[in-house]
């Protein structure tokens, strides 16, 4: 099957989670990305050691890449990466702030001599502004944004279980490098992109913070409740297990009291009218929905609140997501021996289970990536040399 960036060259100097997420998205739709590492390799790979010797987070983000280890304080190794890039159409790096430009690779500099270049610089705190010199990682970036102080519960702020600090740029980079390339097709020009870990999660922070703004509400640490909607959360169950449901307007407000709490005259109860008084009086509502809970099974609960046409769902653990029936895998390659791991969201054209390319060892393809870069170099020297001897003449 084709796939819709084949032809398309990627050379990423990347590490850790944003800028990988990045390529191995456009590695997946069939663009050749080359992954740049430092000579002792990603140090991503060494996180942890739990996949069959290799790390968690490697493995989920390198498939389908070729891996070449510079050191790029040397001048032969720069020059390998000079003659990729001059030959590539997106270059990627996430490397701690100025790192890149004072090897010689700056955004700037590359535009003016590829023009056709897109490149993307992806880093804690952008180019500019009194935080841009900083090194940034998730969970730094996640307490920074606020992030932290909305999650968790009224005993404390909490991390998001995963990087989404790192995702959300990631994902960001990657949308702008698509549009980038869209728009390359009709203008014939590159372009330069910068994003950074704090603007990707605070674009996401835009509800609590326009609350603030305009209103000066104070978005709530609610465990597993929403913020903003009441009810909706997490509940109890006479098994001992837990059900999330969720009301989002009147209408399905009505039917919760009616056919699953089936208490009619609730709804019209001082208090629980609207969205904002069931908010500033969920402790009461909660201990009516808690004792309904109580009484019955989570089956029994879920079946009831199907048949009130209410979202539902389970509060899961690791290990029932890990076989949920709903959950889709792919199987990929690694140095280590096959993994299984989770389908990327999108199905396209009904490929439910896309093949990828496999996870590749540090430095595999340094070898074969030297000599085919080397002999583009030389070309490109000889051409240069021919030319000045054909203008002498």
């Amino acid at each position: 099957m084709t796939r819709a960036l084949e032809g398309i060259t990627v050379v990423a100097v990347e590490q850790a989670v944003a800028a990988p997420y990045t390529s191995s998205r456009l590695a997946d739709a069939g663009a050749r990305v080359i992954k740049v590492e430092r000579p002792e390799g990603d140090f991503a790979r060494n996180y942890d050691e739990l996949v069959q010797g290799q790390s968690a987070y490697f493995v989920w983000l390198n498939r389908g890449k070729e891996s070449i280890c510079l050191d790029l304080t040397l001048e032969e190794d720069r020059a390998v990466l000079d003659a990729m890039v001059a030959n590539a159409d997106v270059f990627i790096q996430n490397l701690k702030p100025g790192s890149i430009s004072k090897l010689g690779f700056g955004s700037a500099d590359l535009r003016k001599r590829f023009p056709r270049l897109i490149t993307c610089d992806i880093s804690g705190f952008g180019d500019v502004g009194v935080y841009s010199h900083l090194k940034a990682y998730d969970l730094i970036v996640q307490a920074e944004t606020g992030l932290c102080a909305i999650t968790g519960t009224a005993h404390g702020p909490a991390r998001v279980g995963v990087s989404v600090c790192d995702i959300s740029a990631g994902m960001t980079a990657l949308n702008s490098i698509l549009q980038a390339l869209f728009k390359r097709e009709r203008t014939g020009e590159g372009a330069s992109i910068q994003v950074s870990l704090f603007d990707a999660i605070a674009d996401w922070m835009n509800v609590p913070v326009l609350q603030y703004d305009y209103s000066k509400y104070h978005t709530a640490r609610a465990g597993v409740n929403h913020p903003s909607l009441a009810p909706y959360g997490a509940y109890r169950c006479a098994d001992g297990k837990d059900v999330i449901f969720s009301v989002q307007n009147d209408r399905e407000w009505v039917n919760f009291c009616e056919k699953f709490l089936q208490e009619p005259d609730l709804t019209r109860r001082s208090g629980f009218a609207d969205n904002m008084e069931r908010l500033r009086n969920r402790g009461v509502l909660d201990k009516t929905i808690t004792a309904h809970f109580a009484q019955i099974s989570s089956d029994e609960a879920m079946s009831q609140l199907e048949a009130a046409g209410l979202a539902y769902g389970r509060l899961n653990q690791i290990e029932d997501l890990s076989t949920h029936p709903h959950l889709r895998r792919v199987t990929v390659c690694t140095p280590g021996g096959d993994i299984d791991v989770i389908a990327p969201a999108s199905i396209v054209n009904g490929e439910r289970v896309p093949t990828f390319r496999p996870v590749p060892a540090r430095g595999a393809h340094s070898e074969a990536l030297r000599h085919e870069y080397g002999n583009l170099l030389q070309k490109q020297l000889d051409a240069a040399s021919s030319a000045i001897g054909d203008a002498s003449t």
